[in-house]
């Protein structure tokens, strides 16, 4: 302990224990965290003797202005989403790109930052990802080059606004319960600083971030990416093999699984086991050398001539037949199950011929991975068959070949669009101006989204991400315990004494790494709550700003650049870029450590220390 500071109390103990057990959860993931933030609620209740907590308090983080704000920008940025706006972006950004690989990246830099300041960031790059694996494809460039940086410019954005990210609006609550003087914020308090993180994150993101973006994945096809060459081939059926007249769950073997039967001028999904196999068809199948060799003799088939099968060939089929990425985004219901009890043949006419986590690519006795978050499959089906998995919402489609011809986007309805879009300026207008708080102004849009038929109550609710509402709901009365028991100023007293000899903004760059790195350990919420009563302790300590303390907090939990798991985007990329865990600090670290000194120096100059 040092010299002169305080001896902890129980009180104090207490609030530091079930803080630390909390971020143990958060960072090992033994529990969902959402489950992890109810525990640590339920927790402050029960040693309320300790915590000072009381069941009010508990739970007024599901009454906290954040989390209602929260609940409400979800279901506007649905009903944005409903109307095909966003979609059609991938028209303009094409033209824009004209086939170069740095104007598709500016473009996708540029659009979706400014974006995420105004829309949740999520959705945003949700619809992205596959536009952006698309135009990679056409411009010969690999999708690694371009994903980290969409999720790093949604991130970036979301420091424009007050309702950018979740994280802003729990700091502005959380400050003005800690009582620091100009929160909670106003829209537009903190965008001077947010352009300047946007401007500069920007700039990094189309120069450096891009020598040291490793192209993981090579512009080829699917087939490639997912480790399949020499796993597919062609076989023909003889008018004398044993498999004519078969099905196709008759025909298979545990060892040769058949994908697709061209007929004639037909090409046909074989994933279907009822179809039945006639002489003269051509089989594609997946297997290694030997099993096919062994088919072919067993079933008396004639192997033909051994040329890979492409991507474009297994996508034949006049629009019937796709083969496609697909990503198991959080939340999803196949997480924990293995590959064969998703049963999506039967369920969508899908077949998953291989899957990959990372760098890791499982290729043989697929059934049996056990699939989580993030991993990316690669699927082959018909168009509606992946239509209906993808409204299923299990499993987001990040790139699918076939399908029929490019065609142009289906035409919106201009009068409903321009009202999705008039309604989230209209909220954006009446909380700048202060003539609402922003939460009863975000419900008053949700209110005129149902009205004005943009979106129905069934979606509006499934548009909500209940797990980070609970998240939010549970981790903010853990910012209230560490206040009321002193275990803020504790810490607080801790901080200044070891920085006594730093300058003012020299603390106030530390609580920014602080935060920046624990928000890529736990949720950037989480950091938020853990940090902040310490920050703003610390600034009176030191005799600077909470306010600007508070700010740094702020900025930091929405650079969490450096883990995949850091923020939700990072994870949703992963996958389709291919990604290695050491390629987010590579391209991270240097962008976390640049905006340490942009957004404290920024911070001083504007606001002051």
């Amino acid at each position: 302990m040092l010299q002169g500071s305080p001896a902890p109390t129980a009180d104090v103990l207490v609030v530091f224990g079930i803080a630390a057990v909390a971020v143990a959860l958060f960072v090992t993931e033994a529990i969902p965290s959402d489950t992890t933030a109810l525990a640590v609620l339920v927790s402050l209740v029960v040693l309320r003797g300790f915590t000072r907590v009381s069941p009010e308090d508990a739970i007024s983080g599901f009454a906290s202005p954040a989390t209602v704000t929260i609940v409400a920008m979800y279901i506007l940025s649905a009903g944005v989403e409903e109307t095909g706006v966003v979609e059609r972006l991938e028209v303009a950004v094409a033209g824009f790109a004209r086939g170069d690989r740095n104007r598709l990246l500016a473009a996708t830099v540029g659009i979706t930052g400014p974006l995420a300041g105004v829309v949740n960031n999520t959705p945003v790059v949700a619809l992205f990802i596959p536009m952006v694996t698309d135009l990679a494809d056409r411009t010969h460039a690999s999708p690694s080059k371009l994903l980290i940086p969409l999720s790093y410019a949604a991130m970036l954005g979301g420091t424009l606004t007050l309702v950018g990210t979740a994280t802003n609006l729990v700091a502005s609550s959380l400050a003005a319960d800690l009582g620091v003087a100009g929160a909670p914020f106003s829209m537009f308090q903190f965008t001077p600083l947010g352009v300047v993180v946007l401007v500069v994150g920007t700039l990094y993101l189309l120069t450096v971030g891009q020598w040291l973006l490793p192209a993981r994945i090579a512009p080829h096809d699917l087939t490639e990416e997912f480790g399949l060459r020499g796993r597919l081939a062609r076989v023909y059926v003889r008018p004398s093999s044993p498999l004519v007249g078969r099905t196709v769950a008759e025909a298979r073997t545990e060892d040769c699984k058949i994908l697709q039967i061209v007929r004639g001028e037909e090409t046909l999904v074989a994933s279907r086991t009822d179809r039945t196999v006639e002489a003269g068809d051509v089989l594609t199948v997946r297997a290694d050398e030997e099993a096919v060799g062994a088919f072919v003799e067993a079933c008396d088939l004639r192997r033909l001539p051994r040329a890979e099968v492409t991507e474009e060939e297994l996508a034949l089929g006049e629009g019937r037949d796709t083969l496609a990425e697909v990503i198991v985004p959080a939340g999803s219901g196949l997480v924990g199950l293995a590959v064969g009890e998703t049963k999506l043949g039967e369920r969508y006419d899908a077949t998953v011929l291989a899957v990959r986590r990372g760098e890791t690519l499982v290729v043989e006795d697929v059934a049996e991975a056990v699939l989580a978050e993030g991993d990316g499959l690669l699927v082959h089906a018909t168009q509606v068959g992946l239509d209906h998995l993808q409204e299923s919402g299990d499993l987001l489609v990040t790139e699918a070949v076939g399908g029929g011809p490019d065609v142009e986007p289906e035409p919106i309805d201009r009068g409903r669009a321009a009202l999705a879009v008039g309604i989230v300026v209209g909220v954006i207008a009446v909380a700048a101006a202060d003539l609402l708080p922003i939460s009863i102004a975000a419900l008053g849009g949700v209110v005129a989204m149902v009205v004005g038929d943009v979106v129905r109550p069934a979606d509006a609710y499934d548009a909500v991400n209940w797990e980070v509402v609970f998240l939010l709901a549970g981790v903010i009365p853990l910012g209230l315990a560490m206040e009321r028991t002193g275990a803020a100023g504790l810490l607080a007293a801790h901080v200044t004494a070891a920085s006594a000899a730093l300058p003012a903004i020299a603390t106030l760059a530390l609580f920014y790494l602080l935060t920046g790195l624990l928000a890529n350990l736990v949720t950037p919420v989480a950091s938020v709550a853990l940090v902040l009563p310490v920050a703003v302790g610390t600034a009176g300590e030191v005799g600077a700003s909470a306010f600007a303390f508070s700010l740094a907090v702020t900025f930091a939990a929405s650079t969490a650049f450096m883990t995949p798991m850091g923020y939700q985007t990072n994870l949703m990329v992963y996958s389709p870029g291919g990604y290695r865990f050491t390629d987010y600090v590579r391209v991270g670290a240097p962008l976390q450590l640049l905006l340490t000194v942009v957004t404290t120096l920024g911070i001083a100059v504007i606001w002051g220390v």
